[in-house]
């Protein structure tokens, strides 16, 4: 794990996606997969905003990012500006995603060490927008963040 508190283009079109989800009354939370340095697919959460049980940043992302070859998810990155629940998780081992960056953990810490244990790399950058962005939201809105961490 390496810690930076600079995010790149790539991390800086989550956190985008993720203000337009709470923009939209949805849950700020935001992602984007990059292959060969090109967004291949983005999203934020949906829940909300679908009445989805499913719709994550990270499962939006995926389903925008539409059906790939399996070599495309292996040579991915997946940008994500929470660290990964246990259903998102899955969907990067699924895939075979081999490199993930979190913009914060501080907030949520998902499913890293089985990510780790499975040879996934990740980057944790402690992006303190993100950080404040989600404390406001879990401060302003418990229920709802309650009911998206399965609580």
């Amino acid at each position: 794990m390496t810690t930076s508190s600079k995010p790149d283009e790539f991390m800086l079109a989550a956190i985008e996606e993720a203000r337009l989800g709470l923009a939209e009354g949805g849950i700020p939370i935001g992602s984007v997969i990059v292959h060969k340095g090109r967004i291949i697919g983005r999203g934020h959460n949906r829940r909300v905003q679908q009445g989805s049980v499913i719709r994550h940043g990270e499962m939006d992302a995926l389903e925008n990012a539409g059906r790939q070859p399996a070599s495309v998810y292996r040579d991915a990155t997946l940008y994500t500006t929470l660290s990964p629940c246990p259903m998102c998780s899955g969907a990067i081992l699924l895939y075979g995603i081999r490199k993930v960056v979190i913009a914060e953990n501080t907030t949520f810490l998902g499913d890293e060490q089985l990510l780790r244990d499975r040879g996934v790399a990740l980057e944790i950058l402690q992006h303190r927008e993100c950080i404040d962005m989600m404390e406001k939201f879990i401060a302003d809105k418990p229920t709802l963040w309650n009911e998206d961490i399965g609580k």
